[in-house]
């Protein structure tokens, strides 16, 4: 069965910071780029940040990046988000996602090509 995890949300001040985890099993981890999305109330999906697991290569939206570093544990068949100098407006539900897609086109579809999805994570940034 496959399965993506999400964990790690919660409560923050502004300015501080989360790790998020999205452990995955029941497919080939090392054969995807899995990515990061969130969905704030009333806004359109948005993707955040990628990693490809066949060569490592990553991918952040201007609007992460700088703040947020994304990284894969092999062995663990999991990958963080490392979430740093939050923002209010960083509230939103994040979900991991895989596909076997090269990073840039996974994120900029918003997830479209995406084969599995976990069921995701709140993070809320209070002010």
């Amino acid at each position: 069965e496959v399965q993506l995890v999400e964990s790690g949300g919660g409560l923050v001040q502004a300015g501080g910071s989360l790790r998020l985890s999205c452990a995955a099993s029941g497919f080939s981890f090392a054969d995807y780029a899995i990515a990061w999305f969130r969905q704030a109330p009333g806004k359109a999906r948005e993707g955040i940040s990628c990693v490809s697991n066949s060569d490592g290569s990553t991918y952040y939206a201007d609007s992460v990046k700088g703040r947020f570093m994304t990284s894969s544990d092999y062995a663990k068949n999991t990958v963080y988000l490392h979430m740093n100098s939050l923002k209010p407006e960083d509230t939103a539900i994040y979900y991991c996602a895989a596909a076997q897609w090269e990073c840039n086109i996974f994120v900029v579809t918003s997830g479209s090509v995406a084969g599995y999805w976990g069921q995701g994570t709140q993070v809320t940034v209070s002010s």
